[in-house]
C-alpha cells in the first residue's frame, strides 16, 4: 500500500518546500489548511494551486474560540496563543490523518525559526499534546529532531529529509530555485492575533462581552472602535469601505447614525444601545463627519426600521481620546 502523509500547509515558502521533499519520495500528499475570523485561506490556496497540491480547507472557528478564551500556554505579545493554536492545528490534522488512514502529518516548520513556538522543546510539546507524539514530521529540520514512526518503519527516508534551523533564509530560497518555485508571500504572520491594536479591541470584546458572536469580531476589523460604557460601544467607519462593511454586518437591534446633508462615517451601536448611549455615539459622528464644529446638526438615527433624528454637537478631540478603543 502506498505511503500517504497529510500536510499541515499555510501557504508559505517552507510548507512549499516541506511539500516537495515529501513528495519526491514519491508519498501520496493531501493538503489541509484551516480559515477562523483571525486568519483566512487565500494564500495557502493560490500556493497550493501553484505547486499541486490537494487541499481541504476546514473552518475550525468555534475551536479556535474555544482555545483562544483560555490557551493553556497563554498568549505571546499580543492575543495570539501560538503554541495552543499549533497544537489544535495539528490535532485536527492528526484526525484527518486518521480519518484518510494516512501514516504521517507533516509541517513546514523549522527548528528555531520562531523562538517561543519552535523550539526543539516547544515543537516535542505541541506534538504530545496534539496527541500524535510519532507521527508528526518536520521534514525541514527532521534530522536534528528526534526520529519519527514512520521513518523507524521505513516509510519515509530520514536521510533525504534535512537539517535546517534559525532564522536566516538562503537554504530555503535555493531549494525554491531548484524545485523551480518561482512565486511565494514574504514570510509575515497574517493573523490578526499578533496586531496590537486588533489585539486590544479582541481583549476589550472578551472582557465585557462574554456571550459574543462571530459578528461582534468580524466588526472588531473595521472602523474605530469607542467604550461608551462597559455595556456599550460604538464603531465608526474610516472610509467609504469601512461604512460599507459596517452596513453589511449591521442587524435589526444595531442603531446605524449617519449625519445628514454632509459626508461623514456609519456609526454602529451593537444592540443599539439607550438613548443617551445612542447621541453620544451621534456626536462622535458628527465629529469623524464634514459638518462644522461649532454648530448642532442633525443626526439620523435608525434601529429596527425605525428612524429618529437627534441635534448634536460634534464630540470634542479630548473626549474622543478618552472613549477608543
Amino acid at each position: 500500500m502506498k505511503v500517504k502523509g497529510i500536510a499541515l500547509f499555510s501557504g508559505g515558502l517552507d510548507s512549499s518546500l516541506a511539500f516537495k521533499v515529501i513528495e519526491e519520495q514519491g508519498i501520496d500528499v493531501l493538503g489541509i489548511t484551516f480559515e477562523t475570523p483571525f486568519f483566512g485561506a487565500a494564500k495557502a490556496r493560490a500556493a497550493a494551486g501553484r505547486i499541486g497540491l490537494p487541499l481541504t480547507v476546514l473552518d475550525i472557528t468555534e475551536e479556535h474560540l474555544q482555545m483562544l478564551h483560555a490557551p493553556r500556554y497563554g498568549y505571546g505579545k499580543n492575543m495570539n496563543p501560538c503554541i495552543d493554536c499549533h497544537t489544535l492545528m495539528l490535532k485536527i490534522a492528526g484526525r484527518r490523518m486518521e480519518e484518510e488512514g494516512a501514516d504521517f502529518v507533516f509541517t513546514g516548520e523549522v527548528l528555531g525559526q520562531r523562538p517561543m513556538s519552535q523550539g526543539k522543546q516547544s515543537l516535542a510539546v505541541v506534538a504530545k499534546n496534539a496527541g500524535y507524539p510519532d507521527r508528526i514530521i518536520r521534514p525541514l529540520s527532521a534530522r536534528l529532531l528526534p526520529e519519527t514512526a514512520p521513518e523507524r518503519e521505513g516509510k519515509v527516508d530520514r536521510a533525504r529529509l534535512l537539517d535546517i534551523q534559525g532564522r536566516g533564509r538562503k537554504q530555503q530560497m535555493e531549494m525554491a530555485v531548484h524545485y523551480g518555485i518561482t512565486s511565494y508571500p514574504a514570510p509575515a504572520g497574517g493573523c490578526l492575533l499578533t496586531d496590537p491594536v486588533f489585539a486590544k479591541r479582541l481583549r476589550d470584546l472578551f472582557d465585557r462581552h462574554p456571550d459574543h458572536s462571530v459578528r461582534d469580531i468580524e466588526l472588531l476589523k473595521v472602523g474605530r472602535h469607542f467604550r461608551i460604557n462597559e455595556a456599550t460601544k460604538a464603531v465608526v467607519g474610516r472610509n467609504a469601505m469601512d461604512n460599507d462593511s459596517i452596513e453589511r454586518l449591521a442587524v435589526p437591534d444595531d442603531a446605524l447614525i449617519r449625519i445628514a446633508e454632509v459626508p461623514g462615517p456609519t456609526v454602529l451601536i451593537p444592540g443599539g444601545g439607550d438613548e443617551e448611549t445612542r447621541l453620544l455615539a451621534a456626536r462622535l459622528c458628527a465629529r469623524y463627519s464634514d459638518a462644522p464644529r461649532d454648530q448642532a446638526v442633525v443626526a439620523h438615527c435608525l434601529r429596527s426600521g425605525i428612524g429618529t433624528s437627534l441635534s448634536v454637537l460634534a464630540l470634542l478631540p479630548e473626549e474622543t481620546a478618552r472613549l477608543i478603543i
